[in-house]
């Protein structure tokens, strides 16, 4: 083989992780001649950007997998696949029925195979131009995915309204949680200007339904304040124009005291008037640069940041000084809910960090105007390996809300280590939280069917970077893609998102999509055998939160605590002598977490203090079940090792390394936590391994 061949090769692999799941790889010849039937031909019956974005998709895609289309703006009499948006008069002709699509979202679509003039024609036919575009990605993935054409019948309605990915760049280049390189938008304090790469992150997120992107982190420091001025909005709207082509609305975060940093104001108090004003221009000349900008993405009162509680104000005072300056444009504002005091005194067993959102934001349901959207963390914590649900869901009856998730796995293994989290926020989604009766569940909440609110959605923290293949760990790219079609289809299973991204990202090979499947069903239940016991969390290296440090946090100010002692561990939660936590809760739910009879094990030491010879509901105690997870883990690490490298020859070099490598230190964290748990809780308790093993 030859040096030029070699560096072909080795492109060839680069461009497989560059490219995630749109690879658009060549079909073999039986798929092949089935598919030519259709896309021979393509037909536009509709014109805007975002439909100009799917012609391209669409001709890329085809032309990859089998040979260039023509592209054709009227009807023609042979076998086609024809694009317009529902309303179009054209559509007659076809015999379509589009009056499905009229109730249903602004992104809906569907996709049906018809006979026109007695040929085989599929119609993508979109309620908006947004919704061509999801329907002309998702007629690219059945076709990767191999599946047949002949009577397809879809119709597509996205199961929530705002679907968001939070990117926490900063202008240096850095991502703050940042596991796969650093910011595709700046460096040095300066845009970057890389238009292919923000066009085709554009694409990979189209491709899964996102429709909202902030861009700047929310923790917003002294330069990145800035971005609301005029010397940089420029740069903010050139990537603007791009989202906007995928159907991404872009919004900023933003510093809540901008008008004393950059306003040349002495006060931020919403409710005084030079302040409001000031919002009012700031707000009019972003539009005059983003015609479409979304809004404002805030974090207020929050580990040191600025906000309202500084004049004596309410959350509902600054989110609504900031809504009225938005609203006669359409913007939102995002305001987080993630408030809590980070100075607390590690010897007040009464203050409880998992109390502080509801206690901060319930008694303000109702208070917010319609143009504010709180922004609600999947747990009352922060984005633990395992916590319960946030009660403020449910108990937000009056406000705009959304479910925040963490694609980034911060404390989840951060890229290095495999955690597919799409079963994690199955569970949240599932969640019955019976605000309104049994059935209501999280995903019924965030959806907006339950209660009559304008805005509802999910959002979550990015996962991606200027890494080859975005994500640093190419397995990663899974939680990226699984996000977005979740909130898409909160009813899609972990299964089903699974092995859908496995064979458009690897391929068709019954033992990779049979072995990588597994690996990501069982990640999650893998890195929490290894790491935090039975819902108590937090036993990591403060600040970069990775690998164990069983009390980094046990006597600190952000009030993290999981008290062991020599007779037990766990936090006690509870109404009767606890931190009152389970009382925010409705009533059912109350009740079961509050009893440790009827409390799930794996949430057991998030709600109670028990001794180590505690039986749980396996039948083991709880310092047996300590040990034998974490030895579990270690070697469930070892046997993905093994599987994958059974793999080898039917993966690409660059992604087989890429994996193994993460694998390896994986296994090296997996151990260290084996090792520092059990052997801290063996000091605590003093109790033997039942299997003898080494605990040192």
């Amino acid at each position: 083989m030859n040096n030029s061949t070699n560096i072909q090769i080795k492109e060839q692999t680069l461009e497989a992780a560059y490219h995630c799941w749109l690879q658009y790889n060549k079909l073999d010849s039986s798929i092949e001649e089935h598919y030519q039937t259709y896309c021979e031909t393509l037909v536009f019956l509709d014109h805007s950007q975002i439909i100009q974005a799917a012609k391209e998709e669409l001709v890329q895609g085809i032309t990859s997998m089998i040979h260039p289309p023509s592209v054709h703006a009227v009807p023609l009499e042979k076998p086609s696949i024809v694009l317009a948006t529902y309303e179009n008069n054209q559509l007659k002709d076809y015999g379509i029925n589009t009056t499905v699509l009229d109730h249903l979202q602004e992104d809906s679509y569907l996709i049906q195979t018809i006979t026109y003039k007695n040929h085989h024609t599929i119609a993508i036919i979109g309620k908006q131009d947004k919704g061509v575009l999801y329907g002309a990605f998702h007629l690219l993935r059945l076709m990767q995915m191999r599946e047949n054409l002949n009577e397809l019948a879809i119709i597509e309605n996205p199961s929530n309204q705002i679907r968001m990915i939070n990117h926490w760049d900063n202008m240096d280049g850095s991502i703050e949680r940042g596991y796969s390189g650093d910011s595709i938008f700046y460096k040095d304090y300066e845009f970057i200007h890389d238009i292919k790469r923000i066009k085709d992150y554009a694409r990979l997120l189209s491709s899964i339904g996102i429709n909202s992107l902030s861009i700047n982190n929310v923790n917003v420091h002294k330069v990145e304040t800035n971005l609301i001025t005029k010397e940089m909005l420029p740069s903010v709207a050139e990537i603007a124009d791009i989202m906007r082509c995928y159907g991404i609305t872009t919004y900023l975060s933003v510093n809540y005291a901008s008008t004393i940093e950059i306003g040349n104001l002495p006060t931020a108090d919403p409710l005084d008037k030079d302040v409001q004003q000031w919002w009012i221009e700031k707000t009019k000349e972003i539009y005059q640069h983003i015609p479409d900008f979304g809004g404002f993405i805030v974090k207020a009162d929050s580990e040191h940041r600025p906000g309202p509680f500084t004049y004596n104000r309410t959350h509902a005072d600054g989110a609504n000084m900031l809504a009225k300056a938005l609203e006669p444009f359409g913007g939102l504002v995002f305001w987080r809910c993630f408030v809590y005091n980070c100075l607390q005194d590690w010897r007040d067993r009464k203050t409880d960090r998992a109390r502080a959102a509801y206690d901060h934001f319930k008694p303000l349901d109702g208070e917010f105007m319609d143009n504010v959207i709180l922004q609600i963390k999947n747990g009352p914590m922060d984005f633990q390996v395992r916590e319960p649900v946030s009660p403020l869901f449910g108990a937000l009856q009056n406000t705009n809300h959304v479910l925040e998730f963490q694609v980034a796995q911060e404390y989840t293994g951060q890229q290095k280590d495999l955690c597919f989290l799409v079963p994690q926020w199955k569970e949240v989604l599932d969640f019955d939280t019976h605000a309104k009766g049994e059935g209501t569940t999280i995903k019924s909440i965030v959806d907006g069917s339950q209660f009559d609110l304008t805005y509802s959605g999910i959002t979550a923290v990015s996962n991606i970077g200027n890494d080859m293949n975005w994500t640093g760990n190419t397995l990663a790219q899974a939680n990226f893609f699984g996000y977005g079609r979740l909130i898409w289809n909160t009813d899609l299973t972990s299964e089903e998102i699974a092995n859908e991204w496995v064979r458009i990202t690897f391929g068709h090979d019954d033992e990779v999509v049979s072995t990588i499947t597994k690996m990501l069903l069982h990640s999650w239940e893998i890195y929490e055998n290894y790491t935090a016991p039975l819902g108590v969390g937090w036993m990591i290296n403060p600040g970069h939160h990775y690998g164990p440090n069983i009390e980094g946090y046990e006597y600190s100010l952000w009030g993290t605590y999981h008290f062991s002692d020599c007779f037990g561990t766990g936090v006690n939660r509870t109404i009767k002598d606890g931190t009152g936590y389970t009382s925010q809760y409705y009533p059912e739910n109350t009740s079961l977490y509050d009893s440790i009879e009827t409390c799930p094990d794996n949430l057991l030491l998030f709600f109670h203090h028990v001794p180590y010879r505690h039986q749980l509901k396996s039948g083991k105690t709880v310092i047996q079940h300590i040990y034998d997870t974490h030895f579990l883990g270690v070697e469930q690490v070892q046997d993905m090792i093994q599987k994958w490298k059974q793999l080898e020859q039917n993966i690409d070099s660059y992604r087989y390394k890429n994996v193994l490598d993460r694998f390896n230190m994986q296994l090296e964290n997996a151990i260290e936590w084996r090792d520092c748990i059990n052997t801290y809780f063996f000091r605590h308790s003093g109790i033997q391994d039942e299997h003898s093993r080494l605990i040192y």
